[in-house]
């Protein structure tokens, strides 16, 4: 009896460094993936370079949209952002580009559900999970961009509070974040076993691997985590995701101002989802908080910039920042509203299910191929 309880508690620990294992194994691959996107597309200097052929807002809309998938952070195109804002970008232009980034961020949670496409039940309840960030932003736009071009509204709102905030003591968070040092090994050894290609090409060698990674990482964690979430745990877990919108809210952002990466936050939520332990309409609440938290973040580090400059970059993150938590307060506060997000994800996983090229499709299309079609066209 004794041996078998030893048995039991050895085999918890082994399920509990598995499931830590494979955790950093995706938060290493989401990195080494942002990362290889950056190489290929120039990084900040390749927004900037994109953001050149913003000459109005729907297509600025769309530029925001594609950088931000390029560059795999929209925390980046943001500061591009406030950059081009000091140095004569009109707020007008800018603030489009912020909402695009807003929607360009949410294609890493797509690529982690793609990890259960072996499995349709796994893949459909993921892959629900996923893109109802993508339709909860969407919504976001298409209800705030057409307030904002005829009545400036958060323009106006975030001027007006910058003036309050400007001058204020610096609360970068910088120094804070974890997460970067944390991974920083294994996206290294990503990125060696990638240098042996020459060029940008190796930017896209580390989100081969990458995805590769995602794949491994997802495919064994929803079976480990399935042995490990019981009891205390699940009902731990339960406590800040499942127990109500507040909750689950506060713990979206509260986790996403700690690692400093909506991307990181959402994708780790995908695996549960996918395997059954939280629905959609659980994780819906916890993406909102993600929403928030990664504003929340860029807020704190605008405050440390003094200058010319400190008011632009002060409106644009405060712009960020009321675009989310309006979008929350609005979409998720009015139950009509709530249920669109819910339902457009749902039934694109149904689809996406029965024909998984289809689902490829959308992540394709939506972030890269519209966008790229539109940026040549401009040009």
């Amino acid at each position: 009896m004794k041996n078998e309880h030893n048995n039991t508690t050895l085999n918890q620990y082994f399920n509990w460094a598995a499931v830590i294992f494979l955790v950093y194994c995706m938060l290493v691959a989401v990195s080494s993936v942002s990362s290889g996107f950056k190489l290929f597309s120039g990084g900040a200097a390749g927004a900037a370079e994109i953001f050149q052929f913003a000459s109005n807002p729907l297509v600025a809309l769309i530029l925001g949209t594609l950088a931000t998938a390029l560059v795999q952070s929209s925390s980046t195109v943001t500061a591009v952002t406030v950059g081009l804002v000091a140095g004569g970008l009109p707020i007008s232009i800018a603030i489009p580009l912020i909402m695009g980034a807003n929607i360009g961020t949410t294609i890493t949670n797509s690529i982690v559900s793609i990890g259960h496409v072996r499995n349709s039940d796994d893949f459909k309840r993921a892959f629900s999970a996923a893109t109802v960030h993508d339709f909860f932003n969407l919504i976001a736009v298409l209800i705030f961009l057409p307030l904002e071009l005829m009545f400036g509204l958060l323009e106006k709102m975030a001027g007006a509070a910058s003036h309050l905030l400007v001058g204020s003591a610096d609360m970068s968070l910088k120094g804070f974040n974890f997460m970067k040092p944390l991974t920083k090994p294994g996206v290294n050894v990503v990125s060696d076993i990638a240098s042996v290609i020459p060029g940008k090409f190796a930017g896209i060698a580390m989100v081969v691997i990458g995805v590769a990674l995602i794949l491994f990482s997802v495919t064994f964690l929803g079976k480990v985590l399935r042995k490990v979430l019981v009891g205390k745990a699940k009902a731990v877990l339960h406590n800040a995701l499942g127990k109500g919108p507040v909750a689950g809210i506060t713990s979206g952002a509260l986790m996403t101002v700690m690692v400093q990466s909506s991307s990181t936050t959402t994708s780790l939520m995908i695996p549960l989802a996918g395997s059954g332990m939280f629905t959609t309409r659980q994780i819906y609440p916890f993406t909102l908080g993600a929403n928030i938290g990664t504003t929340i973040t860029a807020l704190l580090a605008a405050t440390a910039i003094s200058g010319d400059m400190a008011e632009a970059a002060l409106t644009i993150a405060l712009v960020h920042f009321l675009f989310n938590l309006l979008a929350v307060i609005v979409i998720y506060g009015i139950p009509f509203l709530r249920e669109l997000p819910l339902k457009g994800a749902e039934k694109l996983a149904e689809v996406g299910t029965k024909n998984k090229f289809l689902a490829f499709g959308y992540v394709i299309g939506t972030f890269f191929i519209l966008p790229g079609l539109i940026l040549v066209g401009v040009r």
